[in-house]
């Protein structure tokens, strides 16, 4: 049995993981200073082999018990939050991410850092791969969570050929499951909570740009089999089948059975135009792929989380 530290543990991947972590018999140190996480995420975590620490990773943090994997999720990644919290943000990925990979090395533990697709920025190439470099504005408003995710991904590179450690860097693509907030500013749990209340469901631009969305469990998956892997360059974890988010807004209609028409709003600034992962890396190295397609996660999200929920009644 391991024993797993994962910070941002109360977030929605993190909580997720957790359970998963729990549920392969490991024993898990979730660590989080629940700034965008909740402890309703984790509450129904009942078991001896789980243990809560509240603490800042923005400040240096160490923990007694042995360590063998550290997955390292903490940052606010909504754009309502890292907007709200740019300086923090970058002080999570800069600070967090230092002290973390500290304390990695310190326990001789595998380090895995969740970083984003967001390092691609608005991409000129299209799917992306993991050699492309990308295409992102350093000054814009994004630009306070895109360049804290491409310097965590520079300092962990540091810490492994320098220190020594054993890290490994997963890309995020667009994850969605139970558990994730109504109010986060991302497209399916806002378009989800607009649905249930039969209100508009606000399209940005004309809902041409893409995204491709993974659903929670196959994105947990794909995270778990990085970490046991030898990998240590960045590896795409996502769904490869990309929707317009127009097409997103008439599936989730469909799913909820609602009432809603669509409208239309201006585009966000430096808003990307597509998003695809390239997972031929993925499949190769650790003979993963996601399993769960979109109406079956859409609909696996309204049962698991309940109407309540997802409008913002009774849940975190």
């Amino acid at each position: 049995m391991a024993t797993c530290l994962v910070t941002g543990g109360a977030g929605f991947l993190g909580s997720h993981l957790c359970d998963e972590l729990l549920r392969r018999g490991h024993h898990v140190v979730c660590v989080d200073n629940l700034e965008t996480g909740s402890l309703h995420n984790i509450e129904h975590i009942r078991v001896p082999e789980f243990e809560f620490l509240q603490l800042d990773i923005v400040q240096p943090y160490f923990v007694e018990r042995p360590i063998d994997v550290v997955y390292h999720l903490a940052s606010p990644a909504s754009p309502i939050d890292y907007l709200r919290l740019p300086l923090h943000t970058l002080k999570v990925g800069s600070h967090g991410t230092h002290h973390t990979l500290g304390l990695a090395k310190r326990h001789r533990a595998r380090f895995l850092l969740a970083s984003t697709s967001e390092v691609y920025g608005d991409p000129q190439v299209h799917p992306q791969k993991e050699s492309y470099w990308g295409h992102v504005n350093p000054i814009g408003p994004r630009g306070v969570y895109d360049e804290a995710k491409r310097y965590a991904e520079a300092l962990t590179m540091a810490y492994h050929r320098q220190q020594g450690v054993d890290t490994a860097i997963i890309r995020i693509f667009n994850t969605y499951g139970p558990r994730m907030r109504p109010h986060d500013g991302r497209a399916i749990p806002t378009f989800m909570r607009q649905a249930l209340q039969n209100r508009s469901i606000t399209v940005f631009g004309d809902g041409s740009q893409t995204r491709s969305f993974c659903y929670v469990d196959d994105l947990i998956r794909g995270m778990i089999a990085l970490s046991e892997s030898g990998q240590h360059h960045p590896i795409n974890i996502g769904n490869p089948h990309e929707f317009t988010l127009l097409q997103l807004a008439h599936e989730v209609i469909e799913v909820t059975g609602s009432s809603s028409e669509i409208i239309f709003e201006a585009l966000p600034t430096d808003d990307p135009q597509v998003r695809q992962p390239d997972i031929t890396l993925a499949r190769d190295l650790l003979g993963w792929g996601p399993e769960i397609e979109l109406r079956e996660g859409l609909q696996r999200t309204l049962e698991a989380s309940g109407a309540d929920a997802l409008v913002g009644r009774g849940g975190a």
